[in-house]
């Protein structure tokens, strides 16, 4: 079946005014629209598009015939966003599957509310993510080499005022160094919150160094001050601008993705993308929000060892189709792009006249661009359905799809390697 879905926008504070209502075509509303989810997470299922009078759910839809409209005859394993960034996210880590577990279990076994603020762990499965740009994204993502981190500390601490808040960036530096990397940041982590007077002067020069722009910086540097700017003027004084320090920058261009197993620390800076994560909705913050932060947690389910680079490459599966699959079972994203014959006004390299794709599991798509047709001719009665720019469907599991017209379109499934499970 080829079912259209549909889902209202969550607002959060970091959610953009007018990205969202522009790729889907609706009026903007004043708030800012943060992440469209389109999956059966239950904290904020999908719904069938004028299904019936009253509202009916991807979960309703799923446990009305799970053999049917399920994976294995249960839930999706992933869930599949678009994230339109106007504002830095919060620093944040994900569980692995045993952490989430024990995490669930516990807080279940001490009684506190799932919709407790103080609350870690919803569920007890990991989150591993992964974000391919549809413009440009700027994100904070994993550890990264200690000696750039002093170097940056000391070239910022050179621009602040002199006193005993340039001190503190040269001593936030020094605690960098002379050590095992793991321990070092461990250890940093620490000092950032814990409330002495150290992390504060260090964030007050911070905020005098960046206060301006400063000329002579090569090209890395001045987009790290530029970073360093902007969180200093949304989140002032927060710990969590120390820590960024100890993150990659990325700058993706529209195509690029990032891929964050669990347990690696990150935050989104700006910009608009396709996410797709396995279902589960445990975050632990370490900054940059005014939600709840567990610093003692995240230091205990962090990773803390460098991520070499936070970039996932794409892999070409096939005419006019991309393909994103990282080490886990739970999802797997593709892109396809399409073009019409002679079709020379909208003909990029990597587009095809018709892209044909097998359906073991359920998919769920999103056309970004364009309209989209999508057909499955097998079937005993045969399906079709126009999807236009920031439309959605469900396609439940059976015989292979074919897509075709003009335009872009993202399809989330399980990984190719959960069926091996």
């Amino acid at each position: 079946m080829l079912i259209f879905i549909e889902n209202t926008p969550r607002s959060y504070a970091w959610g953009s005014r007018d990205a969202l209502p522009q790729m889907l075509g609706t009026a903007p509303t004043g708030e800012p629209q943060a992440e469209l989810w389109l999956g059966d997470h239950p904290g904020h299922p999908a719904t069938v598009a004028k299904a019936t009078p009253g509202q009916r759910t991807l979960i309703d839809l799923i446990e009305s015939d799970p053999e049917r409209y399920g994976v294995d005859g249960g839930h999706l394993p992933f869930l599949l966003k678009v994230l339109a960034i106007g504002a830095p996210l919060s620093l944040q880590v994900h569980p692995d599957a045993e952490q989430a577990a024990a995490g669930f279990a516990a807080e279940e076994a001490a009684g506190v509310p799932r919709d407790a603020r103080e609350r870690n762990y919803g569920d007890p499965r990991h989150k591993p993510e992964l974000l391919v740009a549809l413009g440009e994204v700027t994100a904070l993502c994993g550890f990264r080499d200690l000696v750039e981190v002093r170097r940056d500390l000391s070239r910022i601490a050179a621009h602040a005022p002199e006193g005993a808040a340039r001190d503190a960036l040269y001593d936030a530096a020094d605690r960098l160094s002379g050590g095992d990397p793991e321990a070092l940041r461990s250890a940093f982590l620490a000092w950032v919150f814990s409330g002495e007077p150290g992390p504060s002067a260090a964030l007050r020069a911070i905020s005098a160094a960046v206060r301006a722009p400063v000329s002579g910086e090569d090209e890395a540097h001045s987009a790290r001050l530029t970073a360093l700017r902007n969180l200093t003027a949304a989140h002032p004084g927060d710990p969590g601008i120390l820590v960024s320090l100890l993150l990659h920058l990325v700058h993706l261009a529209p195509g690029e993705a990032v891929y964050l197993g669990a347990r690696q620390l990150h935050a989104y800076l700006s910009g608009i993308g396709v996410e797709v994560m396995a279902s589960s909705d445990n975050v632990l913050r370490a900054g940059l929000t005014s939600k709840h932060v567990d610093i003692e947690e995240l230091c205990r389910i962090v990773d803390l060892s460098e991520l070499a680079d936070p970039r996932f490459h794409v892999e070409l599966r096939g005419p006019g189709l991309v393909a994103w699959q990282p080490d886990v079972p739970d999802f797997r994203l593709m892109r396809a792009r399409l073009r019409e014959p002679d079709d020379l006004a909208f003909a990029p390299s990597d587009s095809a006249e018709q892209v044909v794709l097998d359906a073991p599991f359920p998919l769920v798509l999103i056309v970004t661009e364009g309209r989209v047709r999508v057909e499955r001719p097998a079937a005993e009665l045969a399906e079709v359905a126009s999807v236009r720019r920031g439309q959605s469907l469900y396609v439940s599991a059976g015989e292979a799809i074919q897509l075709s017209g003009r335009g872009e379109v993202f399809l989330a499934t399980v990984g190719e390697s959960f069926a091996c499970e």
